[in-house]
């Protein structure tokens, strides 16, 4: 059967949620001293503040997929090896745009030069102990990437 005829065939009225992908992306320096990837939002919501970067998921790609491209979008920063997944983000209210879910992926590369592209205004590594408080649930996706490494906990 075409696809299209399936398609409509297997449509349901249930509301459908956005699904993003974010990256927790810590570099390692000369010394061995972690840093953490972040972005500066250009647009709305949390324009300004600093966040992971990530985004929607587009139709014809898979997560892993998408956290590469909003990755490299965002920071330019391309990343070698498979990213690992860390954990789905599905908090009410965790995004002022609707009901969005995320996924979240892990990696740990060598300091490398990032640019802010896309919707973001900039792109830095930053001191562990210099985190700002991040946009949307970024603070607790960044919490759980810690501990994912067995790091101490920031508040």
């Amino acid at each position: 059967m075409n696809s299209e005829i399936l398609h409509v065939m297997y449509s349901y009225e249930y509301p459908r949620p956005a699904v993003t992908a974010d990256c927790v992306i810590f570099g390692l320096d000369n010394e061995g001293a972690r840093r953490l990837l972040l972005v500066q939002r250009g647009g709305e919501p949390f324009k300004g503040m600093w966040a992971l970067p990530g985004g929607f998921l587009n139709m014809d790609e898979t997560l892993e997929e998408c956290a590469r491209r909003e990755l490299k979008e965002e920071t330019g920063l391309e990343v070698p090896l498979r990213l690992e997944e860390l954990k789905s983000f599905s908090a009410l209210g965790r995004d002022p745009r609707g009901r969005t879910i995320t996924v979240a992926f892990l990696a740990e590369v060598l300091l490398a030069e990032v640019k802010g592209g896309d919707d973001a205004a900039a792109a830095r590594w930053f001191a562990l102990d210099e985190v700002p408080h991040l946009a949307f649930d970024h603070d607790e996706v960044l919490q759980v990437a810690l501990q994912r490494l067995g790091l101490a906990v920031q508040q």
